[in-house]
């Protein structure tokens, strides 16, 4: 099993940019959203933020790409 560790917290629009990028360099990530998963669910949500995540092998090309853009 994969082991995955956050590499970013931001808005949205940030973090869904930031994926992409990592996709373009065949980065795998995933994108955590609580609050859209909380709204989708029927409940309330006080945050906004989103979190990026990448396989713990990737962690620090991935954070010299976000780095850099």
């Amino acid at each position: 099993m994969t082991e995955h560790v956050k590499i970013l917290t931001g808005s949205a629009i940030v973090i869904n940019h930031k994926a992409q990028l990592l996709e373009e360099q065949e980065i795998a990530s995933i994108v955590k959203n609580n609050a859209e998963s909380a709204r989708l669910a029927g409940f309330g949500s006080f945050s906004d933020d989103v979190e990026l995540f990448v396989a713990q092998s990737d962690a620090e090309k991935a954070s010299a790409i976000i780095a850099k853009n």
